[in-house]
């Protein structure tokens, strides 16, 4: 089982790493200064390490395949891929609060939410993947 949750954690920063330098054009900095590729490392490492404990607790969880009859068992991926998005959204709330990345008037934004679509889609599409890629949660 670990062996899945490694492949997880390399497949969603391998992904996360192509998502971070595609989009780093629409952010003007981080933490008031430039955005470098060691920020743009970190940032997918942690993106690869929720993505890999929101994939083990997916895999715990009642709505898990086993814990539920077979018809239901696509229901855990989507609970893992809503629960990402919410989290990608309160972080980038957070983030924007507190002036830790401001955003680049090319990056588009999510009516309502006021966050930016691409890192408000990021962590469940690159989870689906990752986790599509590995079998987990399935």
């Amino acid at each position: 089982m670990s062996r899945k949750f490694l492949i997880v954690f390399v497949a969603a920063f391998l992904l996360n790493i192509l998502w971070e330098e595609a989009h780093s054009a629409l952010y003007v900095s981080y933490q008031g200064g430039a955005i470098t590729n060691f920020i743009l490392f970190r940032a997918a490492l942690f993106d690869a390490a929720v993505i890999a404990l929101f994939a083990y607790l997916c895999s715990y969880s009642p709505l898990s395949k086993g814990a539920l009859p077979s018809s239901a068992g696509g229901m855990s991926i989507f609970i893992f891929v809503l629960a990402l998005f919410i989290f990608a959204i309160l972080l980038e709330k957070w983030a924007l609060a507190t002036g830790r990345w401001v955003y680049a008037d090319a990056m588009p934004l999510v009516p309502l939410l006021n966050v930016g679509l691409t890192p408000a889609i990021q962590l469940g599409v690159s989870g689906y993947v990752s986790m599509r890629f590995s079998n987990c949660c399935d």
